[in-house]
C-alpha cells in the first residue's frame, strides 16, 4: 500500500523558489494553486450556499482555496447575528476536461476569530455608578412592604381551607 506523503513539524519539506507556502498536516498533492474554472465559480457557489440560508446572510466572498485535484472550497462571510467570525463555504468538483462545477458539500465553519472569548475586564471597570443607580430605582418601583399581592391572597386562602387535593398520597388512597 502506497502511503501520500505528508507535511509535518518533524520533517519540514524546503521550500522552492516561487512555490506555494506549504500547510503542516496537510499532504503535499493539496497544496497548490486551485482549479482555474472552479475558483471563478463563485457564482455556482454562492447559489449552493443560498440554497441552506437567506441571501441576506451571506457576506462578501472571502476565498478560494484548493482542497485537491480539481476540487475548490469558495468561503463567504456570514453576516448572522451571532455567528461573528463564520463563514459560508460551498466544495466545488469537476471531472477531467469537464466545465461543468459540481457542488459537493455546503455548511458553515467556524474561524479563529469566532471561538475566542471577549476580552476579560476586571468586575470593578464593569460595574459602573449608573448600573447600580438603574437597579436601585428598580427596586425602589417594587417595594414588596407596600401591601399583599394577589399571590399572596390566594395561598393564604388554599392554607386556610386546607386544600389539598394536589397530593400523589390522597391519590393512593383513593385506589385502595
Amino acid at each position: 500500500m502506497t502511503e501520500l506523503p505528508t507535511e509535518s513539524a518533524d520533517s519540514p519539506v524546503p521550500a522552492e523558489t516561487g512555490a506555494v507556502a506549504s500547510r503542516p498536516g496537510v499532504p503535499v498533492w493539496r497544496v497548490g494553486k486551485p482549479d482555474a474554472f472552479l475558483a471563478e465559480s463563485t457564482d455556482v457557489a454562492r447559489s449552493a450556499v443560498r440554497e441552506i440560508t437567506a441571501d441576506d446572510n451571506i457576506g462578501p466572498h472571502v476565498a478560494a482555496r484548493s482542497e485537491g485535484v480539481r476540487t475548490v472550497t469558495h468561503l463567504f462571510e456570514c453576516t448572522m447575528p451571532g455567528y461573528v467570525g463564520w463563514q459560508w463555504f460551498a466544495t466545488l468538483a469537476r471531472v477531467s476536461r469537464s466545465k461543468d462545477a459540481t457542488v459537493n458539500e455546503v455548511g458553515l465553519l467556524p474561524t479563529n476569530d469566532s471561538v475566542l472569548a471577549p476580552p476579560w475586564v476586571p468586575w470593578a471597570e464593569r460595574v459602573r455608578p449608573e448600573d447600580a443607580k438603574a437597579d436601585e430605582q428598580a427596586d425602589a418601583e417594587v417595594d414588596p412592604a407596600d401591601g399583599d399581592t394577589a399571590d399572596d391572597d390566594t395561598m393564604v386562602e388554599l392554607v386556610e381551607t386546607g386544600d389539598d387535593a394536589g397530593h400523589p398520597a390522597d391519590a393512593d388512597e383513593a385506589e385502595d
